[in-house]
């Protein structure tokens, strides 16, 4: 029998077994699940760092959803106070972005992020922090850690004092904008969330929800390594029982060359490749 559990002002359902499934949210499960129950989201104050395709996607998704959001840049809020005004969003400074909030998502590129660990330290424990970035050296540079095998979201951890939950990095930037569909809908894309706090992680998958995708929980940030560049659950526009299977097919030893091949053959092109030729080039790589 599944049982409700309530983190912080949610509540949820753990639906799978361990160590994969996911917290499913009592307002999106369905009557055979938990009984006739009718309960409704509650609007979070979304601070996110990052004003690119992701954080800018997730900033328009999280608004559309009811959330308050506001949003930050390294560039300064007159960089984006369009892209704000049309979304909904409040465009601040960083100082600002962490301040009277309870999700903080980071979208920024991965090599910058030793450079967030003052201002996120000053982010109250029971804050939610969610890492959506990706390791790549050709643009990041050669990171001997993570070179080595640590896991991404592991290294994030080290470098800005909190524990963090990986989410929405397992999707190209037009999938999230443009792929999402209703809690239900046959074919809907799933993606997975990593992370060691079960609070976090049920807030976070709260949010992979209402953005259109099935949340499934891949575990803790020991094995989201699995949804890094280069696996099976990459980039890759699965299905959540395809997703399950991915996870599971996952080798740490091929995806950092998986990933660089990726790389290599997307630039030989000498264009920019489809949607559906992107997804369909992952999956044959990894596959």
């Amino acid at each position: 029998m599944t049982t409700p559990v309530s983190f912080d002002r949610h509540t949820y359902l753990h639906v799978g077994n361990p160590p994969f499934g996911r917290f499913l949210p009592l307002y999106l499960a369905t009557p055979t699940l938990i009984g006739e129950v009718e309960i409704g989201s509650q609007d979070m104050k979304i601070g996110i760092i990052g004003a690119g395709n992701i954080g800018g996607t997730l900033a328009r998704k999280l608004v559309a959803s009811g959330h308050s959001v506001k949003i930050a840049n390294s560039k300064g809020p007159e960089t984006i106070a369009e892209l704000a005004r049309d979304i909904g969003a409040t465009a601040v400074v960083t100082d600002d972005v962490v301040k009277d909030v309870e999700v903080l998502i980071l979208s920024v590129p991965f090599a910058t992020y030793p450079k967030l660990s003052d201002l996120v330290t000053s982010v109250p424990q029971d804050v939610s922090v969610i890492d959506t970035s990706n390791y790549y050296p050709f643009r990041d540079g050669a990171i001997p850690e993570v070179d080595a095998g640590k896991p991404e979201s592991v290294w994030v951890t080290e470098q800005i004092g909190r524990p963090v939950t990986k989410a929405w990095n397992a999707g190209l930037a037009a999938t999230l904008a443009d792929k999402g569909r209703p809690a239900g809908e046959p074919g809907r894309i799933a993606l997975p969330v990593a992370g060691d706090e079960a609070s976090g992680k049920a807030v976070a998958m709260t949010l992979v929800e209402e953005t259109g995708f099935d949340a499934f929980d891949a575990g803790g940030l020991a094995s989201s390594w699995r949804q890094q560049p280069g696996t099976p659950a990459y980039c890759t526009d699965l299905t959540r029982a395809e997703l399950s299977v991915a996870l599971q097919a996952a080798d740490q030893s091929r995806a950092p060359e998986n990933r660089d091949k990726l790389i290599k053959q997307f630039s030989e092109t000498g264009k920019m490749p489809s949607h559906d030729e992107a997804i369909a080039l992952n999956r044959a790589v990894t596959a």
